[in-house]
């Protein structure tokens, strides 16, 4: 008689996957509880607990009833102390900038502003406002339903850059910082620390007569932009008489232009750390940049600022001086200011004046080879910031160069090599 074989039905994918989903969900629980705890226990109260645990294990090893009494204690303080991160902390926030950008050595002043909008009173609790790399704390007193606080603070800017201000951080902790529950509410603000520039009068930025450039209020005898008639002044260009009015009119009648000058101004500068003996002199750089690329926006002119790497945004004064703001050292291997110069002519070919800025290290070597790579018939300035050197001003070929030490010395030596 043939025996059979009776087997168990196979175990699917589909049986096994709700009990999967239970035990995930378990543990994403548990990992979540213990990055909470892990969140919420100071170290010293790590060392603490430990040090209970060693009083309660020898107390009773050893039967001294004084390391039981002590570890009595110690477990009482820290259920006390826990205890006291019970409540609510659900502050409705507002964190108010005055002005969200400032130049450097300004003052930024804002209001942080907590409203307790629940139908409870909320505890006392501290509140944390991180700037940058430092942070305020203030401590909030008690608020009752519908009550609001406003706390006012000023934040001192000694350097160039962009500092974030916040996440705000609600702490509610024990009396003894054993234990500490921390929850952020609203967003960060971002603070633009502005450089110093000056500002100089005067036509100091330079132009050049171009076909394809913009009419400006200047008017010349010869040019491709015509403006009006006028009469005829002994030395005019006979070419430039308008005959037909001429016989209307029955006197003699020229044409006048107006000038049409190429705009494109164009800024290159070395952020590279070796070409500064001091982070003084980048930051006197970075303000020569800012002061130049000013000056030609208010003239109305198109002005690109290129560093190694990349052009930083400079369609307007505030998107410039915010560029400007973050910008840090460059680590490229090609961002020597020869280099720029090079990616500067590839870029705008057609600019009527670059600038290059660049720090004391750069000798007058390297500004002839940086300065030959730029196209032909623009008009160059290169300009090297040297902390506390006197003004200087020299040529290098077709370029000048103009060295100064401080940034009050920008505005007169410009104006003389410009104008």
């Amino acid at each position: 008689m043939a025996s059979s074989t009776i087997s168990a039905p196979a175990r699917t994918g589909a049986d096994r996957t709700p009990w999967t989903a239970v035990a995930l969900r378990a543990r994403s629980a548990v990992r979540a509880g213990a990055r909470e705890t892990a969140r919420v226990i100071r170290p010293v109260t790590w060392v603490l607990i430990a040090v209970t645990a060693g009083l309660w294990i020898a107390g009773e090893l050893l039967g001294w009833w004084e390391l039981v009494v002590a570890a009595v204690v110690l477990s009482v303080i820290l259920v006390v102390c826990a205890l006291m991160l019970i409540g609510r902390t659900a502050y409705e926030i507002g964190l108010d900038l005055t002005r969200d950008r400032v130049v450097v050595g300004e003052r930024a002043v804002g209001a942080l502003t907590l409203t307790n909008a629940g139908g409870r009173a909320i505890r006392p609790s501290r509140v944390v406002l991180p700037v940058g790399a430092g942070r305020g704390v203030f401590d909030v007193p008690r608020l009752g339903a519908e009550q609001s606080v406003e706390e006012l603070f000023a934040i001192p800017t000694s350097r160039r850059g962009v500092l974030p201000v916040g996440p705000v951080s609600v702490v509610r902790g024990d009396p003894l910082g054993l234990f500490e529950r921390v929850a952020r509410r609203d967003e960060p603000v971002d603070l633009f620390v502005h450089p110093k520039t000056v500002t100089f009068g005067g036509q100091t930025l330079g132009f050049m007569r171009d076909l394809d450039g913009l009419p400006t209020a200047d008017l010349a005898p010869d040019d491709v932009s015509f403006h009006a008639l006028r009469e005829y002044q002994p030395g005019d260009d006979l070419r430039h008489v308008h005959w037909r009015s001429t016989a209307r009119t029955g006197q003699m009648m020229v044409r006048q232009y107006e000038q049409t000058r190429r705009s494109h101004f164009v800024i290159g500068l070395s952020t590279l750390a070796a070409d500064y003996r001091v982070p003084d002199e980048f930051e006197l750089a970075i303000s020569v940049a800012g002061s130049l690329g000013l000056r030609a926006l208010r003239d109305s002119r198109q002005v690109d600022v290129h560093v190694p790497g990349r052009t930083l945004p400079a369609a307007t004064g505030k998107r410039l001086l915010d560029s400007l703001a973050a910008l840090g050292h460059s680590r490229a291997r090609d961002g020597r200011v020869e280099d720029l110069a090079g990616a500067v002519a590839a870029a705008v070919p057609l600019a009527s004046v670059v600038v290059l800025v660049c720090g004391s290290s750069v000798d007058a070597a390297r500004l002839r080879a940086a300065c030959a790579r730029l196209p032909f018939g623009t008009r160059v300035l290169a300009v090297r910031a040297q902390d506390g050197a006197a003004p200087a001003m020299n040529r290098i070929g077709d370029a000048s160069v103009v060295t100064v030490g401080a940034l009050e010395q920008v505005a007169p030596a410009l104006a003389k090599v410009l104008s």
